[in-house]
């Protein structure tokens, strides 16, 4: 008898100890994912099944299976919406991983922490204007008749706005302003991860003789990758849905620049000046299976999701 209380003793404070407590954090959080739950229903999900629903029927309502994605892509006008996206997109992603890496690196290791939150505020204040007030600041900039370098564009060999908004220059300026738009708030993101690689990994590198460059490229490069990789899925996502910005250097350029010029705009005349919604679908339903494969080849070859093991 004796013994066995000295182990229901010695064995309960242990039992004790490995029971955790219930608590409402649980509850709490099911109740703040669910109002994103409901948003990504309401304007994710259930308009996606939409336009599959649009897709793969026509105008009446009966089954069609593939005849709208056969009739999108043999438009004339589909081929050229989609090779102008993809060179914008090359333009865009490796400016923006390169840029943005290269500066937060930077900006970690050159600047002094007092300093350094200028510099990401200063980075951040173009993302901080929306998407047509930035193409308005961008027109400014282009037009050589007012803007402040416009000696630079004169000698580029740009002496009107119409010479500045040539078709095979839109890539090149729509690029500028995704950058100056979207850049600055990567930074802030890129710098963040970096300020979470521990010291005591850095100062090891300094003390093998790596100097910045080398610790930048096989230590702290490696470290964010993942954050690289998130950075280039958004980027790619964003980049597909290209629209306000072809579409009001469109109407800037009186005409000039093709009103089909990305699958989007190409979309919305489907939609509302055509009146062909189904048709308007299928292009959707595209651009989200290219957005798609791109995302899983990436996670898939950088193991976005795999947890690190300790």
């Amino acid at each position: 008898m004796t013994l066995l209380k000295t182990e229901r003793v010695a064995v309960s404070p242990v039992r004790r100890r490995a029971t955790p407590r219930r608590t409402g954090g649980g509850r709490a959080g099911y109740f703040f994912v669910a109002g994103y739950a409901l948003l990504l229903l309401a304007f994710g999900v259930f308009p996606t099944g939409y336009a599959f629903y649009l897709s793969l029927t026509n105008d009446r309502g009966q089954f069609t299976g593939l005849n709208q994605f056969t009739k999108v892509i043999q438009d004339y006008r589909f081929a050229p919406a989609f090779s102008h996206m993809l060179i914008y997109l090359v333009m865009w992603l490796v400016a923006l991983v390169v840029l943005v890496v290269l500066t937060a690196v930077v900006l970690r290791g050159r600047v002094r922490p007092g300093t350094s939150a200028l510099f990401r505020f200063l980075y951040y204040i173009p993302g901080a204007l929306a998407g047509v007030a930035s193409v308005l600041v961008w027109l400014f900039m282009l037009d050589p008749d007012v803007s402040p370098v416009s000696r630079l564009l004169t000698a580029l060999g740009f002496k009107t706005f119409a010479a500045v908004l040539a078709p095979g220059n839109l890539p090149l300026i729509l690029m500028l302003i995704a950058f100056w738009t979207g850049a600055g708030g990567w930074m802030v993101v890129m710098y963040g991860a970096l300020n979470n690689i521990p010291d005591e990994v850095l100062e090891a590198a300094r003390m093998d003789g790596a100097g910045p460059w080398r610790t930048a490229w096989h230590i702290q490069i490696p470290m964010i990758r993942q954050w690289i990789v998130y950075m280039a899925i958004m980027a790619f996502a964003t980049g597909t849905q290209l629209f306000v910005e072809p579409q009001l250097l469109q109407t800037a350029s009186l005409g000039r620049v093709s009103p089909t010029w990305s699958p989007n705009q190409l979309a919305y005349v489907y939609a509302f000046q055509q009146g062909d919604f189904n048709g308007a679908a299928a292009i959707s339903v595209v651009l989200l299976a290219v957005g798609l494969v791109a995302a899983g080849l990436l996670v898939a070859r950088s193991n976005l999701f795999t947890l690190d093991e300790k």
